[in-house]
């Protein structure tokens, strides 16, 4: 991506390195404070809720990102790690100036979706959007279920997906719908021009397949006698011999085997 390359000549300097590290860890510090709230006053004062930002709590555009997933303790160590490896990930290939881009572009569109639905938000979608992206790169990377059984990490992408698509078509709050439809145009924005030349590479190679089969003679024999040009076709009780005298594989019938002038 040419534009997202000047981005980073002219602000990459500007990127926070380690950026799932920080949001993994902020995430973890404030599952802590909710076991110590248990009437979940910390998140209400760190959710993003567009008529409370326009009163002035402005810390809430980027607070919500630190919301942990609503789940138990267990699952929650696992779905850091998961945060954090994908986003190390990502971050090898890419570089800290694309993952904060990347991650940057989910918030604004969660944020939009969020003021145009007027609904409250957390970074559920956003995070999806995160793993998927680590998914395309890395298909065959595997990760530890329960810290033991070894998965393939694209096995976890097609239930993100499950998950995404499924909110879109059957959450009844436009808020949940268009959080969702945010988290996958944040991934096609990096992923869709890849994703569209590979499917016209494939389409081509499927045509080009297609017309040199079209192209290879059609044979309704199997055997030709080299001489008389019968077939099984003509006479299905006519053997066949390929001469060993003959310089090359021509095949003769019964009548001709040893009747013809050597190739």
């Amino acid at each position: 991506m040419k534009w997202l390359n000047k981005l980073e000549r002219r602000f990459g300097k500007y990127s926070i390195k380690n950026l799932m590290l920080y949001i993994a860890s902020l995430n973890f510090l404030v599952y802590l404070l909710i076991m110590v709230d248990p009437n979940n006053n910390v998140v209400s004062k760190l959710m993003l809720k567009p008529e409370l930002v326009l009163k002035g709590e402005v810390w809430r555009l980027i607070t919500f990102i630190f919301i942990p997933p609503n789940t138990s303790a267990f699952f929650i160590i696992f779905a850091l790690y998961f945060y954090y490896i994908a986003g190390r990930g990502l971050e090898q290939e890419w570089g800290s100036f694309k993952l904060n881009v990347y991650y940057l572009f989910g918030i604004l569109g969660t944020i939009i979706a969020s003021f145009i639905t007027k609904g409250s938000a957390t970074a559920t979608y956003l995070n999806l959007s995160l793993f998927l992206a680590f998914a395309k790169l890395y298909p065959d990377y595997e990760v530890l279920l329960f810290f033991v059984i070894p998965i393939k990490i694209k096995y976890f992408a097609y239930i993100n997906w499950f998950i995404i698509i499924g909110s879109i078509l059957t959450k009844k709050s436009w808020g949940l719908k268009l959080a969702a439809i945010v988290a996958i145009i944040n991934y096609l924005i990096f992923f869709g021009k890849d994703i569209v030349q590979n499917k016209v590479q494939v389409r081509k190679v499927h045509k080009r397949r297609e017309k040199f089969k079209s192209e290879i003679p059609y044979k309704s024999y199997i055997h030709k006698c080299t001489t008389c040009g019968i077939t099984e076709k003509d006479n299905p009780d006519i053997e066949f011999r390929y001469c060993s005298k003959c310089n090359g594989y021509y095949e003769y019938c019964t009548n001709h085997i040893k009747d013809h002038n050597h190739k």
